[in-house]
């Protein structure tokens, strides 16, 4: 199939494809619905999806208008996609093909969230919300038909994983989770298999700490006694939502300091895992002695370790993105012709009335039922005539030739006459 003359959706941004942990961070835009209602002066929809390894902007328009916008927001050196690649980048997306752990599943409820937000600040067009539910449809698929997150590792799993590369097993350790959102209930799930002596669970808002808590079988903490349980724990894996660090230098060295070997006089070692954008950490805390700080750019390489069980399944995931991608295109396509055949036929209605009128008044008296007759002798006629060259501009306009599309329009509506490289498309 041709690529469709005008698909109005561009997307831009940076992930951890384009950009380490400190870019992404840089790129983000606190203030989202603030945000939302700028972009929404410049476009006709408008959605931001923010998650710890991407921020990226999707928008009902073209990619030149996206560029400059963002780079009047002092953003700079992030990924451009428009029209199918776009619609391309999106399915991936949704499917998991594109995510630093390859067939996760959260990115389905992260769209769902940004489109939301979205609806809820009146940014979401009826374009993009197509959209955007295809992508999570598609991705919904992908799961289905394919084994891509059977074995596969969440971010807050691949945290836990991490912790395990760095201190072996996790049986009879104390570990501190903090924050109780969904990267947290991901991180709580990972570890309640681990059979930890102990399982911490602190949180800004304690009564969600308790309900977490619960759940796994831990214990919540109020954050005013972080620092006391940090000094207990042997691992503490942040993912607070916090717009800023909630881990601060000064308090975390006197925590370390608490956790001195009698003897040797150095405390003993913290793996402190900071998986939260923005960070939860305070610049600087790796270099407090005993701290072992990592953060998502350290979970590279425990996706490299579990990609080789899915490669297969995302290839053949690739195989139905594309599939149902062409499918899409055809149906924005089809939906592209209707305004031309509408014109196609008004314009035949006008015809038909205006000869059915004359026909009619040349006649001597005509009943109702002769009025009838030539009406519906004329209406026949018209349909029929029209039938080829409906099937013919339809067709065109889903295989993405709109050009042809139009040309037949104009030839058979003003008389112009059909160029030569329609012809030579048709030939």
């Amino acid at each position: 199939m041709n690529e469709p003359a005008s698909v109005p959706i561009a997307i831009a941004g940076v992930s951890h494809h384009t950009a380490d942990v400190n870019a992404i961070e840089l790129f983000r835009f606190p203030d989202e619905p603030e945000f939302l209602k700028k972009a929404v002066e410049r476009f006709k929809g408008v959605l931001l999806l923010q998650t710890c390894n991407r921020v990226e902007l999707i928008v009902e328009g073209n990619s030149d208008e996206l560029r400059d916008f963002l780079c009047g927001q002092g953003r700079r050196n992030f990924f451009m996609h428009d029209g199918k690649g776009a619609l391309n980048h999106l399915f991936s997306l949704a499917s998991g093909i594109d995510s630093m752990i390859v067939g996760e599943d959260q990115i389905i409820g992260q769209l769902k969230k940004s489109l939301a937000e979205a609806q809820e600040s009146g940014t979401a067009s009826n374009f993009l919300e197509f959209c955007i539910n295809k992508a999570v449809h598609v991705g919904i698929e992908v799961r289905k038909r394919t084994m891509i997150n059977r074995g596969a590792v969440s971010v807050g799993s691949a945290a836990v994983l991490l912790a395990e590369t760095q201190i072996g097993s996790l049986e009879g350790k104390h570990i501190l989770v903090i924050g109780s959102g969904e990267m947290g209930m991901l991180v709580a799930q990972a570890l309640a298999a681990k059979n930890l002596t102990a399982m911490y669970v602190a949180n800004r808002t304690y009564g969600r700490a308790v309900i977490l808590a619960d759940k796994i079988g831990g214990k919540a903490v109020h954050l005013s006694e972080l620092y006391h349980y940090i000094t207990l724990s042997d691992v503490v894996i942040s993912c607070t939502s916090a717009p800023h660090p909630i881990i601060h230098k000064k308090e975390l060295a006197q925590a370390m300091k608490n956790r001195c070997w009698p003897v040797e006089g150095h405390p003993r070692p913290l793996i402190l895992i900071d998986i939260a954008q923005p960070h939860d950490v305070e610049d600087g805390a790796a270099a407090i002695d005993g701290v072992r700080l990592f953060s998502i750019d350290n979970l590279r390489t425990i996706n490299e370790q579990t990609m080789s069980t899915r490669k297969a399944e995302a290839e053949r995931a690739r195989e139905f993105v594309d599939a149902e991608l062409e499918i899409f295109l055809r149906h924005l396509n089809r939906k592209s012709a209707d305004e031309m055949l509408a014109t196609l036929h008004t314009w035949a209605e006008g015809v038909r009335t205006r000869e059915r009128d004359r026909a009619l008044a040349r006649m001597i008296g005509p009943d109702a039922k002769m009025a009838e007759i030539v009406d519906d002798l004329t209406r026949v006629l018209a349909k029929k005539l029209l039938t080829d060259a409906t099937f013919s501009i339809r067709e065109s306009a889903e295989e993405g030739d709109l050009a042809a599309a139009k040309a037949l329009v104009k030839a058979i509506t003003q008389g112009d006459r059909i160029g030569s490289e329609v012809c030579r498309r048709e030939y």
